[in-house]
């Protein structure tokens, strides 16, 4: 059997973010991203492995995840 032509190996890093936001988890996990993204190239995906927040007055004050994000490696 031969190969596929074109097809390619994908090595990823795992890097640890966490994010916050006091408007929203989609908002933290933006901000996280955005961030990171000022120095880490090549970033693939994200997966949300923890969700926090702050609570004052009855009320959700802050949001706040952890998220694992791939990158691919340079060659």
């Amino acid at each position: 059997m031969s190969p596929v032509t074109g097809a390619k190996d994908h090595i990823y890093k795992i890097l640890e973010l966490v994010g916050s936001s006091d408007k929203s988890i989609e908002d933290a996990v933006q901000n996280a991203i955005t961030r990171a993204s000022k120095t880490i190239r090549e970033m693939k995906w994200f997966e949300v492995v923890q969700t926090r927040g702050h609570i004052e007055g009855g009320k959700v004050a802050h949001y706040q995840v952890t998220l694992r994000v791939g990158f691919t490696l340079e060659e």
